[in-house]
């Protein structure tokens, strides 16, 4: 089969994606939009409005790919439900029917945990107990592909999750079509090894290996996402589409294996532990990489769950400097406005950012960047409000203030007994012709 990756953050552009669709003769198409920060962002709007939580970029998403996707049978799985899955299967089943379109849409659900979390149990990256960090807001466990089976089962053109471990979201669809047992620890090591390469989309085909005089990549405003031929026994190629930017190597998917791996020995997912010391790379021609050898051992007992907390209120502010001595005058600027706020008690960040070597020549232009952290809005305000002042309190010729407070949902993970998440299947159907 072959299983292609439309996204691989929640910013990705979706041009790659509708072309993957339209010419890349795929049986499945993922959109990994998720990350654990997007997902906080996702709680923080649903906290506002209990109707928001999902991808904002869903509909401009779908609203091109959708069409395209299902006139050439195509099957979309995605984890744009982010904070609120339900929200968006209704809106994409509304998208379908304003289209015009007849489709399926199965919505996952389970991944939010916050109800049965033991808020004593210990951070993994700090072993501090999770309410110790702040007030909790969210707890989102990492699905695994067993989540997911049960809405391609049911026939559904459109899969939308919450929180998934990336690679699940491929695996899912692989072990679908190819009637993999997910207690094939060989073939789930391999489905989550092509899912691993896969789950950042453009950064496997150059966007994020290109280094100009180091790493030279053609055609980068045309980039090209990347595709994986999968055969029954776990092996794969991956490639892109003829005409499209970019470049498919050993180099590149190298660079993507190594990605967010802690421990190569023992790569943990909902599905598998992973073992990459036997996988082997290989140019097999133009932009065409085979990949194998994967291994892998049981699932854990426990699931990852990504945990949010209010982490107090960031203040971010700035201004510009330009002409003869700018660069002197920002950093004096810089030292004002420091020693104003030394009584806040708050840690104050100041940056001269753009300088352009401070020669005094007209034309010099720099800007100075103040960030802090701070416990309540009232206290982020203070700091905004010095640097405001810097326009007739501070160096000459400052111009260009702007400032932003909002709030910050930190996050850090734990684990939950596998046994305590319970996910749930919603099937949504839309009749294009009730349009």
């Amino acid at each position: 089969m072959r299983i292609g990756s439309g996204a691989g953050f929640a910013g990705d552009r979706i041009e790659p994606a509708v072309d993957l669709a339209a010419r890349g003769g795929l049986d499945d198409l993922v959109l990994e939009c998720l990350a654990e920060r997007t997902i906080a962002l996702g709680q923080q709007r649903r906290l506002r409005d209990p109707a928001l939580g999902h991808d904002p970029r869903l509909r401009a998403r779908f609203e091109p790919l959708l069409p395209v996707a299902l006139e050439r049978g195509v099957r979309v799985v995605t984890n744009m439900g982010a904070a609120n899955p339900l929200a968006a299967g209704r809106e994409t089943r509304d998208l379908l029917v304003e289209l015009g379109l007849t489709g399926r849409v199965a919505v996952v659900t389970g991944d939010d945990v916050l109800d049965r979390l033991d808020l004593r149990r210990p951070a993994l990256e700090n072993g501090i107990a999770l309410a110790d960090h702040g007030p909790v807001v969210s707890a989102n466990a990492y699905l695994g592909a067993d989540a997911l089976l049960p809405a391609l089962e049911a026939g559904a053109h459109v899969v939308l999750t919450g929180r998934v471990a990336d690679p699940s979201l491929f695996v899912a669809p692989l072990a679908h079509r190819l009637g993999w047992d997910l207690d094939d620890w060989p073939r789930i090591a391999s489905g989550t090894l092509v899912g691993h390469v896969l789950e950042c989309a453009g950064q496997v085909t150059g966007g994020y290996f290109a280094d100009p005089g180091v790493t030279d990549v053609p055609g980068l405003a045309e980039l090209g996402f990347p595709f994986a031929d999968v055969a029954p026994d776990g092996t794969a190629t991956i490639g892109k589409l003829a005409g499209t930017g970019g470049v498919v190597s050993t180099a590149t998917v190298r660079e993507q294996l190594l990605y967010e791996v802690t421990d190569p020995t023992g790569y943990r997912t909902p599905d598998v532990v992973l073992d990459f010391r036997s996988v082997r790379a290989e140019q097999t021609g133009v932009d065409r990489v085979r990949i194998g050898g994967a291994t892998g051992r049981p699932r854990p007992a426990e699931l990852k769950v990504s945990v949010g907390y209010r982490a107090g209120y960031r203040a971010e502010c700035g201004i510009s400097y330009a002409g003869p001595n700018a660069t002197r005058r920002a950093r004096l600027a810089a030292d004002v406005v420091t020693a104003r706020l030394r009584g806040t008690g708050l840690r104050i960040r100041a940056d001269v950012l753009g300088a352009l070597g401070g020669s005094g020549e007209p034309g010099d232009e720099c800007r100075l960047r103040v960030a802090a952290m701070a416990p309540n809005p009232a206290a982020a305000d203070v700091v905004c409000h010095e640097v405001e002042a810097l326009y007739t309190n501070g160096p000459a010729g400052g111009g260009g203030v702007r400032t932003d407070v909002r709030e910050v949902v930190g996050i850090v993970s734990t684990l939950i007994p596998r046994e305590d998440v319970e996910t749930q299947l919603t099937v949504l159907e839309a009749d294009g012709a009730a349009a």
